[in-house]
Order: structure tokens, then C-alpha cells, then sequence
């Protein structure tokens, strides 16, 4: 393909902006992202509006990265504050202040693509780059949807999406399908890294004790609640299981880390759940498990611990809803078992059927691998989003002496 160039014959400058610095999904699909880009193609740098463990890791895989602290009102919520927060993300001072300063960076940076990696990000980039007439690709890792976020935010967010960003990316044909009208949209599917995958299938080597778990942020939207109640049912029939939650509560999740505690006490689980926290290992925490759960009640825009479970080798049981059925049934497959979200029954018989079953188990695991190591490498990801840079930043760099 040929390199399009700029007036200084530079590499194309994207400039990613991001409103938190904690490791969501969202984050850390960019930086394999980022750590597959041709940097003779492309000059990555980063704006992040708070400071934290993502800033760290993005420098750290030589991003050039610069801390824009947003206000306090628009730290530390998750979607699910949106309605509340759009009073702080888009209240008048605040927002002004943060745009200006966001602005200013933006022209010294001298971008030639805004691209932009959240919902807040994609409100304040959008302002930020208008002023500076440099074109905007949002980056959508959430489905634009009433199950998934407040209703105010679904309407202003798609109407945004039609007028706003020169084109759109989405992590899946499910979050794609949520943004009717958006006349340049590009489904790329997030990539995992080469460390993440074994090399081969059969260098996976199973734990001995069947072992269960759940790995992700503590949150309403990843179904820990509905792994522990599944998990009663199962430990009934098979007390030989041992149960691990892996993840830590972020954007304001303790209150419901503290349900998903009081309900492993209230079903008699402490003996069997293992609740383990941050882990920055997922790797060999999903090495540890005999079945990895995607346990989300509501549709969840892809997966991405599907496809990381899946790379690893292990068995997976999922909710049929989302992004996930792209990962576990393309094209009628069968390479694991999907069940209704938000039904803890289904969800324990789902994983009886799998522990019951390891000859099944072994291969849809296996074929699991295959598909997988083939589909969603992070390096496709990353070419597939530059081309959409490169067509969006072309007239302008045309124009450009």
C-alpha cells in the first residue's frame, strides 16, 4: 500500500484522546492497538484527561502521551452516570475550559487525525478538533443503546454520530447496529496481542481441580452476581468446582462489589468462591481456569475476554447476546456454549454441560483456538483502523503545503 504523506513527508499524526486513565476495555484494546501500528505509517500519540495506570502503559509502549486533567465532576463515572454527568461533562464552564486547553494541545501536536476512545472523549474531542478543523474518528467500544446507557445520552450520542466524526468504528456489528444513519462506519472487532495467545493448543496444560471463573472488572454489566448464584446450583452437583472472580471494582463499582460479597456469604460460597481482585496477569489467571464465564445481563458490545479465553485454549461459556455470538458463532459455528443473559439457571446448566461433557468441552475449545488466533489478531485490528485514518485524513493533507 502506498504511505500517504503530509506536507513534511511525516507519517500520518493521530492523536487518541481518552477521558480516564484506568484499564477498561476500551484501553487496553488501544494499546495493542497501539503496539501493532506501523509507526512508517503512523505517528500515535495520546491526550488523556486524567492520570493513572493507562497513561502509564501507553508511554511505556512509547506513545507520547500528555495529561489534560478534566474537572472532578467528569472523573470516576461510568455510563451509567451519563444522565447525571452529562451536567458535569457538558456544563458550560467546565467544558469551555477543558475544550480550550484540548484545543491549544491539538495545535501544537499538529494532528492530522482526532481519534477518540470514549463517550466523554468523543463529546469534548469532537468540540476540540471542530475548532481546529481537524477530522474526528470515534472510536465506539459501547453500544449506543437504552439497555446499555440513559436514554438522554443514546439520543444525543447518535445524533452526534450522524453529523459529527468523519467516520466511525465500532468494536461490532451489535454496537454498529445501534448507530443508525452513521454514513461512514467500519466494524473492526478489537485484536488481542501475541502474549496473549499459546502457541499452540495443545501447549495448554488444564488444572487438575475443575476451577470456574470470571475474569473482568466488577461491575453491574459483567455478571459476577449471576456467576455466584449460578454457582450455588452447580457446587450441588459438583462440589468438587472451585469458583475465581478476578477483577477489581472501577468507575464507581463498590457498591456492587459489595453485593456480589454479601451474596457469596448469603448462598454459604466463601469456602468455594475465591474473589481475587486487580490481577495484571489475565493471562495466567485465564490459565488457572477449566471453563472461563462471559456473564453479562445485558448485551455487551463485544467480549473481549471471550476471545482472550479462547486464545488460551479454555472452554467457554457465554451470554447469547451482544457482540459475543460474532466471537463464538461465526457462521453457525460451535465453539462454545452460549446461554441467556441475566438467567443464573441457564448460566449454572450451561457450565454443567461443559464440566459434565470434556471431550465436547476439548473440542469446541480447540476449534475455539483455531478460529480464533485466525480472526482477531491485534495487528488486523490496527490495519484495518489505519486505513480509516488514512482515508479520512487524505484531504487534508492535500491541502497542505
Amino acid at each position: 500500500m502506498t504511505v500517504p504523506r503530509g506536507g513534511a513527508g511525516r507519517p500520518l499524526r493521530v492523536v487518541v484522546v481518552d477521558h480516564t486513565a484506568a484499564l477498561g476495555g476500551g484501553e487496553l484494546a488501544l494499546l495493542r492497538l497501539a503496539a501493532e501500528v506501523d509507526p512508517q505509517r503512523v505517528e500515535l500519540r495520546a491526550v488523556v484527561l486524567d492520570d493513572g495506570p493507562f497513561v502509564d502503559r501507553l508511554r511505556a509502549a512509547g506513545v507520547r502521551t500528555a495529561v489534560l486533567p478534566a474537572g472532578s465532576r467528569t472523573r470516576g463515572m461510568d455510563r451509567h452516570a451519563l444522565t447525571g454527568s452529562w451536567r458535569g461533562v457538558l456544563a458550560v464552564a467546565e467544558t469551555v475550559r477543558l475544550v480550550v486547553r484540548l484545543t491549544a494541545l491539538l495545535g501544537r501536536a499538529d494532528a492530522d487525525v482526532v481519534h477518540t476512545n470514549s463517550l466523554r472523549a468523543d463529546v469534548v474531542g469532537l468540540l476540540a478538533a471542530g475548532w481546529r478543523r481537524v477530522p474526528v474518528v470515534w472510536h465506539v467500544h459501547d453500544r449506543i443503546a437504552a439497555d446499555y446507557l440513559p436514554g438522554t445520552a443514546v439520543r444525543l450520542l447518535r445524533a452526534l454520530a450522524r453529523r459529527g466524526p468523519r467516520a466511525v468504528v465500532a468494536n461490532s456489528r451489535a454496537t454498529a447496529r445501534t448507530l443508525p444513519g452513521v454514513r461512514d462506519l467500519t466494524v473492526v472487532h478489537p485484536g488481542y496481542a501475541p502474549d496473549q495467545a499459546v502457541p499452540a493448543y495443545d501447549d495448554r496444560v488444564p488444572p487438575v481441580r475443575p476451577v470456574v471463573g470470571l475474569v473482568g472488572r466488577l461491575s453491574p454489566t459483567k455478571g459476577q452476581l449471576e456467576l455466584v448464584r449460578a454457582a450455588r446450583t452447580v457446587l450441588d452437583r459438583r462440589p468438587d468446582v472451585r469458583f475465581r472472580l478476578v477483577g477489581g471494582a472501577l468507575f464507581g463499582a463498590d457498591a456492587y462489589a459489595d453485593a456480589v460479597d454479601a451474596e457469596i456469604d448469603r448462598l454459604g460460597l466463601r469456602d468455594a468462591v475465591d474473589v481475587v481482585g486487580f490481577s495484571d496477569d489475565p493471562a495466567g489467571e485465564l490459565d488457572r481456569l477449566s471453563v472461563c464465564v462471559h456473564a453479562s445481563p445485558v448485551p455487551e458490545p463485544f467480549g473481549q475476554v471471550v476471545v482472550e479465553a479462547m486464545v488460551r485454549g479454555v472452554p467457554v461459556v457465554a451470554t447469547d447476546a451482544g457482540g459475543v455470538p460474532e466471537i463464538v458463532r461465526p457462521a453457525g459455528e460451535d465453539l462454545g456454549v452460549l446461554v441467556p443473559p441475566a438467567d443464573a439457571g441457564a448460566l449454572a446448566t450451561g457450565l454443567l454441560a461443559v464440566l459434565d461433557d470434556p471431550s465436547g468441552a476439548e473440542r469446541r475449545a480447540r476449534a475455539a483456538y483455531d478460529d480464533a488466533t485466525r480472526r482477531f489478531p491485534a495487528r488486523a485490528t490496527a490495519e484495518a483502523v489505519t486505513e480509516v485514518w488514512e482515508r479520512v485524513a487524505a484531504p487534508r493533507r492535500r491541502r497542505r503545503p
